[in-house]
């Protein structure tokens, strides 16, 4: 069982920034996973962010976040980053991690097995 704890949460004013992480709570190593953030805004269903493949070596946006957002990986850290630059109250959500054996579809959520219990992101106007 992989046990994803995410932190970086906040309160942030448009256009600023805010860098969310995610690693493990025991000894899992993320090196094996491909990674992908989701989020969830109040009334609506969980949307794709970003994903990284286990290399590294690719990344993946949705349209809304491309451009502003950077997912990476430290793997001596064990931890994926979600940079998130030039926020919007849109961008106002429960952010989750998320990994998967596969990641043959990133932006589908149920390609993922492991999920963490997410952090709260606000921005304000």
């Amino acid at each position: 069982q992989v046990q994803l704890v995410e932190t970086g949460g906040g309160l942030v004013q448009a256009g600023g920034s805010l860098r969310l992480s995610c690693t493990t709570s025991g000894r899992t190593t993320l090196r094996v996973y491909g990674m992908g953030w989701f989020r969830q805004a109040p009334g609506k269903e969980r949307e794709f962010v970003a994903a990284v493949t286990r290399s590294g070596g690719s990344t993946y946006y949705s349209d809304a976040v491309r451009g502003r957002f950077a997912i990476t990986r430290d793997y001596a850290m064990n931890t994926v980053y979600l940079l998130m630059n030039s926020v919007k109250p849109e961008d106002t959500a429960d952010y989750y991690c998320a990994a998967s054996q596969a990641l043959d579809h990133y932006a589908d959520k149920d390609s993922y097995d492991y999920w963490g219990q997410g952090t709260q992101v606000t921005v304000s106007s």
